[in-house]
């Protein structure tokens, strides 16, 4: 249990030190196309980060990551089925999931900045809930063993 704390552990780092930078670009007026792609890799990066813990998590129960064109989905759909997470968050994920395919496959002049302040004005409390879910997986986790 102590080496998938530990793996978590440092991906939650890495996405606070995301949330840092993210959060000294995201009030900033008249934002550049630079910037509104920076905001968009920042988002990217968080969710990214969050489908590491999952995927941290489900190897460590010996749960095999789903393999597909969708693995996205399937692997929120697995994380909120085996509930490390809840359906809420699932759906408030699928968000950033949706952003992710859609930052991955466009080009950065085609982000609207009021959607990417919609998102970046709810990651916040979307992360916060994610991560005391995890934690508290963890802890019940921990009690198990």
């Amino acid at each position: 249990m102590a080496n998938v704390k530990e793996s978590v552990n440092v991906e939650l780092e890495n996405i606070s030190t995301v949330f840092i930078e993210l959060k000294k670009i995201k009030d900033k007026p008249n934002k550049t196309i630079v910037e509104l792609a920076g905001i968009g890799a920042f988002l990217h990066n968080i969710y990214t980060g969050i489908e590491n813990v999952l995927k941290q998590i489900l190897k460590f129960k010996g749960i095999s990551i789903p393999i597909s064109n969708s693995w996205h989905r399937d692997l929120l759909m697995l994380a909120s089925d085996k509930e490390i997470i809840t359906e809420d968050t699932k759906k408030k994920l699928a968000d950033y999931l949706a952003f992710r395919h859609f930052f991955v496959h466009a080009y950065g002049f085609l982000l609207d900045e009021q959607e990417l302040k919609r998102l970046v004005d709810n990651i916040f409390e979307t992360y916060s809930i994610f991560k005391e879910e995890i934690d508290a997986y963890l802890s019940k986790e921990e009690h198990r063993a």
